[in-house]
């Protein structure tokens, strides 16, 4: 275990408030996220570059959040775990866990479609001031991701210094059952959580780590690349076409986020464990692989298709 770094043991839930419910910080980092963009909204408003007054973003937000929450469900249901839409009662359990990004970004489509129409907003620029805006939310998310513990990475190489061993890889929730610390069969999702914190406690999770793979931390790898590296990619951009008046078309800032994103998730995706209902679903490759696939065609087509706009209009 030389050199690895030990799990931090934080707990998920930051404040109980009884009766079942808590704040969570998976629930706290989305509306810090939330927060932050709508700052970054607000500041490009003021600078003419975001289409909407500093009031109007304000309430574009609301709509974003439906749109992240629906579609982030719907999304997670579809192309993770069909089986959730046949049963109404559990899809709509999201404090059980189970957005999908994907689905979160198609429903932040909709919702911006739906609202630049009734505005009458230009759709695209509205979009590129949410490209540029969106990464900070991206970075506390996959933070949140790395404090439950969960979409850890794939076993990595005993020599990796910054590997981790994670108390929710199967075996290490396998040799709590075993040891009468977790039920074989539980709904609830706290219960988990609750067993893994004694055992970190108590000794326990010392006598067990060691027969627990090291593992690739690719919630910290996500938050860096998708949150920070493509973040700093996309200002350093907005920096230099300011200076240059922006000569880059409505909608370049949409490709540019799809494309990185898209980029950074399908390389990471390979240190990522895939989920456990679905495995490898084409040959080595992710269902978020295919999905990020499909983000870099679209961002292809995105951005060829606002260059051409342009130049007709300016022709």
């Amino acid at each position: 275990m030389l050199g690895e770094i030990p799990y931090h043991g934080i707990d998920p839930v930051l404040l109980p408030l009884g009766g079942g419910l808590a704040i969570r910080w998976y629930g706290l980092m989305y509306l810090v996220g939330f927060a932050a963009g709508l700052w970054i909204l607000k500041k490009l408003s003021r600078r003419g570059f975001f289409p909407l007054s500093p009031e109007a973003t304000a309430d574009f937000l609301l709509w974003l959040v439906v749109g992240v929450v629906l579609g982030g469900r719907l999304g997670y249901a579809l192309f993770y775990e069909p089986s959730l839409l046949t049963h109404p009662g559990d899809l709509v359990k999201i404090w059980t866990g189970g957005l999908s990004f994907h689905g979160g970004l198609l429903g932040v489509a909709v919702a911006t479609i739906l609202y630049t129409r009734i505005k009458k907003a230009p759709f695209w620029r509205v979009g590129d001031g949410l490209a540029l805006a969106i990464t900070p939310g991206i970075f506390l998310v996959r933070m949140a991701n790395f404090i439950n513990g969960e979409l850890f990475g794939r076993v990595a190489p005993s020599r990796l210094p910054w590997g981790m061993r994670f108390p929710r890889d199967p075996v290490a929730l396998e040799k709590l059952r075993e040891l009468g610390r977790l039920p074989y069969v539980t709904r609830n999702p706290r219960e988990e959580e609750v067993a893994i914190l004694k055992a970190l406690k108590d000794g326990t999770w010392e006598k067990i780590a060691p027969l627990v793979p090291l593992r690739h931390p690719s919630q910290v790898y996500e938050a860096l690349l998708e949150g920070v590296v493509l973040g700093l990619i996309l200002w350093r951009i907005y920096t230099w076409d300011r200076k240059k008046g922006f000569r880059l078309p409505p909608g370049a800032y949409v490709a540019f986020f799809l494309g990185g994103y898209g980029f950074f998730r399908f390389f990471i995706e390979f240190f990522r464990q895939p989920d456990p209902q679905l495995g490898f679903v084409l040959g080595p490759f992710s269902r978020g692989q295919e999905l990020c696939f499909l983000m870099i065609l679209a961002a292809g087509l995105i951005y060829w298709w606002c260059s051409f706009r342009r130049k007709s209009r300016e022709g």
